[in-house]
């Protein structure tokens, strides 16, 4: 088990790093491809108020006039250990880990990340929790009752979760309970530490708003994978034992129909920590997704990247921890 789990952090460090050198090349490599100098780029962080002389300083401290292989070891480093920017006649050192400085703003990017990927977590741990209890809840009474009302209505009511986007269901559900019925008097986000049950009642609806969409695509895969379950030889096998049916659909039936579903849940999680873009714009919330989007619309390439990263670390990780869990329950992928 030690060995497998060694195996598997090396394997996850060494994805993190390919994803960084990738993304590192798309900002930095091909705008270089596709014609664009140093002095360009270097402009950038002066502003617009850019003369010659601070173009060349920047090019300079920022290391633009180096080779591409160094600009990222420099990068790399920063990431561990900072790094140290002089700006004109001031110097000032980038704490590590250092994803550089915001164009526009020209303040660090990793503590401005720290501020929102509190938000973007909690929201998608709260989103977790409702659609994995709904949705395996309803795809196991679904594939129990399979021709009956209660699972012809549980999949009308999936495929309409799966069919309408997340910002239509967010705008109806912010018009009626926010606007039209005020029950809800704000979503701002309050932090988990100020006060935990304001935490909660503020997250509610952006959760539900979330959780509809999972929790019907959850639904389906969780039917799928009980009717094909029930259908083995090993469940009649257990049937014929005498065991109670509780324990043949628990025990036997759902655990091995969620081992699929396990998979999809770390890749989901691990991706809407850092991409619930639509989630957080339609309820103001100021998380990572939402300081990409203005990222990207400013063109400030050091948010993008750090947003980058950060959510491949999270997905790397979510997958990690799934490949551990999988190692724990089933003994056949230790020893594969």
């Amino acid at each position: 088990m030690a060995a497998y789990i060694i195996r598997r952090v090396f394997g996850a460090l060494v994805l993190l790093l390919v994803v960084s050198a990738v993304t590192f090349g798309i900002f930095f490599l091909v705008p270089r491809l596709g014609g664009q100098t140093a002095t360009q780029l270097a402009t950038q962080y002066v502003g617009k108020d850019a003369n010659p002389e601070s173009i060349a300083a920047i090019k300079k401290n920022l290391g633009f006039d180096q080779p591409i292989y160094i600009q990222y070891w420099d990068y790399l480093k920063g990431l561990f250990v900072g790094a140290d920017y002089k700006f004109g006649p001031d110097a000032t050192h980038c704490s590590a880990p250092c994803f550089g400085y915001s164009f526009k703003s020209h303040i660090e990017v990793w503590p401005q990340l720290t501020q929102r990927i509190p938000v973007s977590f909690s929201l998608a741990v709260g989103a977790a929790v409702i659609w994995v209890i709904f949705g395996v809840t309803i795809g196991v009474i679904s594939a129990l009752r399979k021709g009956k009302p209660v699972d012809r209505i549980s999949m009308f009511i999936a495929l309409a979760g799966v069919s309408l986007p997340i910002f239509f269901t967010g705008q109806i559900l912010s018009g009626l309970f926010v606007y039209q019925w005020p029950v809800w008097d704000s979503t701002d986000y309050v932090p988990f530490t100020q006060n935990p049950a304001d935490w909660a009642w503020h997250l509610l609806l952006p959760w539900i708003s979330l959780a509809f969409l999972f929790s019907a695509l959850y639904a389906r895969l969780t039917r799928a994978g009980m009717l094909e379950t029930m259908g083995e030889d090993y469940i009649r096998t257990a049937r014929a034992k005498g065991l109670k049916e509780s324990v043949v659909v628990s025990k036997h039936g759902l655990r091995a129909a969620l081992t699929p579903i396990v998979t999809i849940f770390g890749m989901d999680f691990g991706t809407l920590v850092g991409t619930a873009v639509l989630t957080e714009t339609v309820f103001s919330l100021q998380g990572i997704g939402a300081y990409s989007i203005q990222a990207i619309r400013d063109n400030d390439l050091p948010i993008v990247m750090g947003v980058t990263l950060v959510a491949a670390f999270f997905i790397v990780f979510c997958n990690l921890i799934v490949d551990l869990v999988y190692a724990a329950i089933d003994p056949r992928v230790r020893y594969s």
